[in-house]
């Protein structure tokens, strides 16, 4: 999906852009807590917003009793996400919509590629023991090559924890440059799983860190933590993005995962991605949704709005 932008190269790790990030937490709070009353959308406006997430959500299962039947189905809604009635009426009958990326586990990548075949949509494989991301750094490398070999496009990697907690970011280097040599043509998708992560300040360092190593997307959690996603890390991650940018040019792109699961919930992450870093990364080459219960949410929202009546949950099943 992210074919048409150059991607980010990386540069020398510059301790000095480390050093320098200040993170000013009641400040950061305000911000986003003025955002669902000022910002809102309704009736056709919100429908189109709600399709344009749509194509920006990695459809996911990440389950220890996953399968591949339940891979396969995943799959088949990645590529018909919304019903055809819906889209009808929406007056879509005639667009493809479908998600961004299915994600899964290594064991099921070669069976969504084969899903997915015909389509465009990329195959993302959480990589490097997700979640937790103890096991040894070569197995980690080996995991990562495996997967690009049965064809993911796309590599979420989960980063040593300890490496932010304790400031050691020479040691967090290392380990995404190796992962981005890993990915070869593979787009990699660092997850820094901020709720362990305890402050903003060491949320921004990792950012930047991951950034200056070759990350061509940074985010949030794995959606295994006690805290996903949440507003104020999402604004400096988005931050540090755009102080990324600045200095370098590059475009980096951004994920928010776990816990986002209603049509209200993503809105406002849709709308603090406009006002930090413009139109531009509403789109799926630099905007993603780790989510599954969120595209059903979406669905049931679509269709009260052709018809006036919500519908139960089970007449909308993703996997």
């Amino acid at each position: 999906m992210q074919a048409t932008l150059p991607r980010n190269e990386g540069r020398a790790l510059e301790i000095d852009w480390v050093d320098e990030v200040r993170i000013n937490l009641s400040a950061a709070e305000r911000r986003v807590a003025t955002l669902p009353g000022r910002r809102t959308v309704k009736n056709e406006a919100q429908a189109a917003w709600l399709l344009k997430a749509i194509t920006c959500i990695d459809l996911t299962t990440l389950n220890g009793d996953d399968t591949a039947a339940r891979v396969r189905r995943l799959c088949a809604k990645a590529k018909a996400p919304v019903r055809s009635d819906i889209l009808d009426a929406l007056g879509f009958a005639d667009r493809t919509v479908q998600t961004g990326a299915v994600c899964v586990y290594h064991r099921f990548v070669a069976t969504a590629v084969e899903a997915l075949e015909g389509s465009n949509i990329p195959v993302a494989a959480v990589s490097t023991g997700f979640p937790a991301g103890l096991v040894p750094h070569d197995l980690k490398l080996k995991e990562i090559e495996a997967s690009v070999k049965d064809g993911a496009q796309e590599i979420d990697v989960v980063i040593t924890r300890e490496h932010a907690l304790v400031g050691d970011w020479r040691a967090l280097y290392r380990e995404i440059k190796d992962f981005r040599a890993a990915c070869g043509k593979a787009h990699l998708k660092t997850i820094l799983a901020t709720g362990d992560l305890k402050t903003l300040r060491n949320v921004a360092k990792a950012s930047m860190v991951c950034m200056m190593a070759g990350a061509d997307f940074i985010k949030t959690s794995t959606g295994k933590e006690g805290v996903n996603a949440t507003l104020p890390v999402t604004l400096v991650m988005l931050r540090m993005i755009r102080a990324y940018r600045e200095r370098t040019g590059y475009k980096v792109g951004f994920k928010p995962a776990g816990g986002i699961s209603t049509a209200k919930d993503v809105l406002n992450y849709q709308f603090l991605m406009k006002e930090e870093l413009g139109r531009e990364w509403l789109e799926p080459d630099l905007f993603r949704i780790g989510a599954s219960s969120l595209l059903a949410d979406i669905e049931r929202q679509l269709e009260h709005h052709v018809t006036g009546r919500y519908s139960a949950f089970n007449r909308h099943p993703v996997g």
